[in-house]
């Protein structure tokens, strides 16, 4: 699955991680960096920067990149 660059940068920024780092495969705690306080600021920054509201089953099941495109299509977010 192709993310955006824009996506690839909120995983870089969220994640405190280089957007070289930000690959299909990358998944929660599969990095020191990617941890339950980096997801909950991941979560925030999707949030703000594409303007929804993220319902708490959703944000559990964001636990890798793909699921993150995923979910955010369930928004209407094409990431």
């Amino acid at each position: 699955m192709n993310m955006s660059p824009k996506l690839q940068e909120i995983l870089s920024t969220a994640l405190a991680l280089p957007t070289d780092q930000i690959t299909d495969d990358l998944a929660y705690q599969s990095v020191p960096e990617w941890d339950s306080m980096s997801h909950m600021i991941l979560i925030a920054e999707l949030e703000s920067n594409y303007s929804i509201t993220i319902e708490t089953e959703d944000l559990l099941e964001m636990t890798d990149v793909n699921n993150v495109i995923t979910g955010l299509k369930k928004y209407g977010v094409e990431a």
